[in-house]
């Protein structure tokens, strides 16, 4: 009786292990497709995209590290950028405008025209699940982060 439960003990945790090690496996081919991806056509914001199983929603982030005093400063501005992207992907916004027009006339009877433009977007909402993939320098020395949430699960 010892030697059976042991015995299933054994095949049990072999079949967990794969099953880590599988799933390991295809977030890091994931990885690399994007990085590959993003570096051929570099890019801010939201895209869909699919793997063999899945189809993920990826937010693109990219910043300069100077403007930030800490790392952890850093990753949760790309965090929150993210999470915006994404809430306006899925729950849309709404953008208005202001057009201002200000004629100034000057002494020598000329005048100069100065246009202000005012643009405001309001996005209601909240996305979950959205992990941090991967992050990297990019070529022009920014640091570029990828975030990706599952659109449709099988």
């Amino acid at each position: 009786m010892g030697k059976k439960v042991f015995l299933l003990i054994v095949v049990t945790a072999l079949c967990l292990v794969s099953y880590a090690q599988s799933y390991n496996q295809d977030k890091t081919a994931l990885t690399h497709f994007l990085v590959r991806m993003y570096e051929d056509t570099p890019f801010d914001g939201v895209r869909a995209v699919e793997d063999y199983h899945n189809a993920y929603l990826m937010s693109v982030v990219k910043l300069d590290k100077a403007k930030y005093k800490t790392e952890a400063a850093l990753n949760r501005v790309a965090s929150v950028k993210a999470m915006s992207q994404a809430s306006r992907f899925f729950n849309g916004s709404t953008i208005t405008e202001d057009m201002i027009i200000r004629t100034t006339e000057k002494a020598d009877g000329t005048s100069d025209t100065e246009i202000i433009e005012n643009l405001r977007e309001h996005s209601i909402g909240y996305v979950k699940r959205l992990e941090q993939l991967t992050n990297f320098a990019a070529k022009d020395g920014e640091q570029v982060f990828i975030f990706i949430t599952p659109l449709v699960e099988e």
